[in-house]
């Protein structure tokens, strides 16, 4: 059969209802503990010559199906399902680099994936140079002889500022370093950057691939080398497993990531042309953009549209603050990627962790709104943003 479409595929991804008695929803099985039918079997298992369960923490039959989902949805040869977004970040980290090594990142990211850098350079001597990451010879600049580990995060976060994968890529194997790459806000149906030549995605999968804000969990996805030495390290000793019942719930959520995604793209679309029109909106960051600086690259790389992120700039931080307390429809809440419109103030919510020095170079303004657009009607929620902008001072 030819290559299935993203539609296809997210529905019937990790599909083998053989294993699970022609279950079409595959079960949750809560156990912690297997049995062995005698003591060669354990053994085998233990020692990894044989495939299968002994212990919950290691892994079992529901989250297999999960990880076997992702793989066939970023095109990996495999996939691990962690706890949380940061249980994934952290574990490939700690996985692949040790204390004296060196790691090149966005300047601008996820915030605790800065301070978890910043966090890990301090603790355990593993240093990391923060670059323009819109520039992709910023990461060739800055490569040292320990450098391991390079660092994409595209679409950023809360920014949306795109970062050239294949560039990058092409760069870390220059130099024999791993290229791992989040993924997170543009999900496998606008992006694969296995296919760009990055060695491993992760995900937070509490946001799209989960889609409804009712779980935590995170993945990582890439070629067998990356996750062999993840599996070994992260799964095993770092004690990030992720529940059965939860691994459940984002094979749940996949099945309707496509539709909600192209739904999601859409409205962001027309939400992000419109608040470039509007007259209270100093700026507008969507890859979708013409006047987006990387618009070029978004639409090279990423197909089905640029995703469901929009960072806009109000000016001010008591702006932002009006906005997020003004709005009804959208809701004003921390996270994003669910099927409901969520609207944060970065400067005061996220990002607060940064000093004001750090939110200045990463680009994060006092008047920036980080908007998760959702699926509802767009002509509501953008009617629901203009009475929120109406009421800022002239």
């Amino acid at each position: 059969m030819s290559k299935r479409s993203i539609y296809t595929t997210s529905v019937h991804a990790g599909d083998d209802p053989s294993s699970h008695f022609g279950a079409m929803s595959v079960p949750i099985y809560p156990a912690s503990v297997y049995s062995f039918p005698d003591a060669d079997e354990g053994a085998a298992l233990h020692d990894g010559s044989k495939e299968g369960y002994y212990y919950g923490r290691l892994g079992n039959p529901t989250q297999a199906a999960l990880e076997n989902a992702v793989a066939e949805l970023e095109g990996a040869e495999q996939a691990l399902a962690l706890a949380s977004g940061m249980a994934a970040i952290s574990g490939i980290v700690l996985s692949l680099v040790k204390s004296g090594e060196h790691i090149v990142a966005p300047r601008s990211m996820y915030s605790t994936t800065t301070n978890f850098l910043n966090h890990i350079g301090e603790q355990f001597g593993i240093e990391t140079t923060f670059v323009d990451a819109t520039d992709a010879e910023s990461y060739r600049n800055a490569v040292r002889e320990n450098t391991k580990l390079f660092w994409i995060e595209t679409p950023t976060n809360p920014l949306v500022l795109i970062s050239d994968i294949s560039a990058i890529a092409s760069i870390a194997k220059e130099h024999g370093i791993i290229s791992v790459a989040d993924n997170t806000f543009a999900t496998p149906y606008n992006q694969q950057p296995l296919s760009l030549g990055a060695d491993a995605v992760i995900h937070s999968a509490t946001k799209y691939l989960g889609g409804h804000s009712d779980l935590t969990a995170g993945v990582i996805a890439g070629n067998a080398m990356v996750l062999e030495a993840v599996k070994h390290a992260a799964n095993k000793l770092y004690g990030g497993n992720i529940a059965p019942q939860v691994a459940w719930l984002v094979l749940r959520g996949i099945k309707t990531l496509a539709l909600r995604m192209e739904r999601h793209n859409a409205n962001a679309f027309a939400i992000a042309n419109m608040l470039g029109e509007h007259p209270a909106v100093k700026a507008v960051f969507y890859p979708g953009l013409a006047s987006h600086q990387n618009h070029e690259i978004a639409s090279r790389q990423m197909t089905g549209g640029y995703g469901g992120m929009i960072a806009f700039d109000v000016g001010t931080s008591a702006n932002g603050k009006s906005v997020a307390n003004n709005v009804e429809l959208c809701t004003l809440a921390t996270s994003l990627g669910g099927v409901e419109t969520i609207l944060q103030h970065s400067a005061s919510m996220t990002h607060a962790t940064l000093t004001p020095e750090q939110r200045a170079e990463a680009g994060i303004s006092e008047g920036l709104i980080r908007l998760s657009v959702g699926i509802e009607d767009a002509e509501e929620l953008m009617d629901d943003l203009r009475q929120a902008l109406g009421k800022l001072p002239d």
